[in-house]
């Protein structure tokens, strides 16, 4: 891993979605069988508003020590990676949970941990969603399943989630505009 990401400066949109991986056939009747084939992975490309050179450079350097798709790294992004609810102290795993876990005990917080918030287990580098509000010690509902096994007391981030990442595509590109202003796009896929 390669570091984290520029804070600054902040992306003025980000499109966000989640990639699972089935494979569907559908007969002549119409009927469609679906089979999810597992895997799970969060995609999501940031603009920036109009940027000055100087406030482009450290991003741009950043990218280019990447070598395209090469490397990860983490990143916080805006909004999405900070909790809506009012949970607050330091969540833990309350006992073991198993590989392809959707419900994992958790305690040592106060508050309200909120459906659609994220949240990331201290040994694994993917994130995961909470699919239902949490208040308080109990079974926190997430999704994707698990994909690595949580022993006790392990750590449950749920504010400022880092994503571990990469880049989407090896070619990365920026327009120059009149005014020396700089128009910037940029397409992160998660590296589980």
């Amino acid at each position: 891993m390669s570091g984290t990401y520029p804070a600054s400066p902040v992306f003025a949109s980000i499109g966000f979605k989640s990639q699972h991986y089935n494979l569907a056939s559908e007969s002549v009747s119409g009927r469609t069988q679906v089979r999810n084939i597992g895997g799970q992975r969060f995609e999501f490309s940031a603009q920036y508003s109009k940027l000055s050179r100087a406030e482009f450079a450290p991003v741009m350097a950043f990218v280019m020590a990447q070598r395209g798709m090469a490397e990860t790294f983490s990143i916080v992004l805006p909004e999405i990676s900070s909790k809506s609810g009012t949970a607050s102290g330091t969540a833990r795993a309350n006992g073991a949970a198993v590989i392809g876990a959707t419900s994992v005990n958790v305690d040592g917080f106060s508050g309200v941990l909120k459906a659609g918030d994220m949240v990331k287990f201290s040994n694994h580098s993917k994130v995961y969603m909470i699919t239902a509000d949490r208040s308080g010690a109990g079974a926190l509902a997430i999704q994707p399943a698990l994909r690595v096994a949580l022993t006790n007391d392990l750590v449950v981030t749920y504010d400022n989630v880092p994503f571990t990442v990469r880049l989407n595509n090896d070619v990365q590109s920026y327009s120059l505009e009149s005014a020396s202003l700089l128009d910037y796009e940029v397409d992160f896929i998660e590296a589980v």
